[in-house]
């Protein structure tokens, strides 16, 4: 399970007037802003910035300047993937350390979606189990509780983090993981390739 909100593109603008930078072009900028405030790129800025990506990575330097920030909810072990990508992207999380007695363990806490049956058994005890022990550490405060419900938390636990990457991290992200077993990540290229102007840029993002 994994989910994706929030999401917010941002510095299109200042990146496509970057991107006429090198001739000196701007007077070709024919992009605009909509009724709703919203920046449009117009054909020519949009023909220009195809061109671009699709010369290669020395070519499109401002899709590095073009910044997506979004909140993402997901299992510790799809983060623990996520987490080879650490140039040119930044991630606040929330504390599993710091918090994880805060609130009533509950089987909704965990990606369970593609158990069996009998895995879902074996949760749902799993859960029941670290509930008793939060409860017991809320009244005595013996570390060694705590210490337990952190060594045995499974790797299904749902943790959130503000995310914020490039257009570039975005489209090196989707084509390292487009085919992986892993069905979040799978959400998670259909999230990126839905991002405004993306299968312009990459039309390979709008196959899957």
């Amino acid at each position: 399970m994994i989910i994706l909100e929030r999401t917010q593109v941002m510095n299109l603008e200042n990146a496509m007037r970057g991107a006429r930078n090198p001739l000196n072009s701007w007077d070709r900028s024919d992009s605009f802003r909509d009724a709703q405030g919203q920046f449009v790129l117009g054909p020519r800025d949009l023909d220009l910035a195809k061109r671009l990506c699709q010369a290669g990575s020395d070519h499109r330097k401002f899709i590095r300047q073009i910044i997506i920030s979004v909140d993402i909810t997901a299992p510790i072990y799809w983060w623990k993937e996520y987490d080879t990508y650490k140039v040119g992207t930044v991630a606040n999380s929330t504390s599993t350390m710091h918090r994880i007695h805060s609130k009533p363990f509950e089987i909704s806490d965990f990606s369970t979606d593609h158990m069996t049956p009998a895995s879902r058994v074996l949760m749902e005890s799993m859960v029941s189990g670290l509930e008793k022990l939060r409860q017991e550490y809320m009244e005595t405060k013996d570390k060694k509780l705590w210490y337990s419900m952190i060594q045995l938390l499974p790797e299904s636990y749902h943790q959130m983090r503000t995310c914020t990457m490039s257009y570039e991290n975005g489209i090196a992200i989707y084509r390292a993981r487009k085919d992986h077993k892993l069905e979040e990540w799978h959400s998670f290229c259909d999230w990126v390739s839905g991002l405004p102007y993306f299968q312009d840029f990459f039309p390979e993002t709008g196959k899957l």
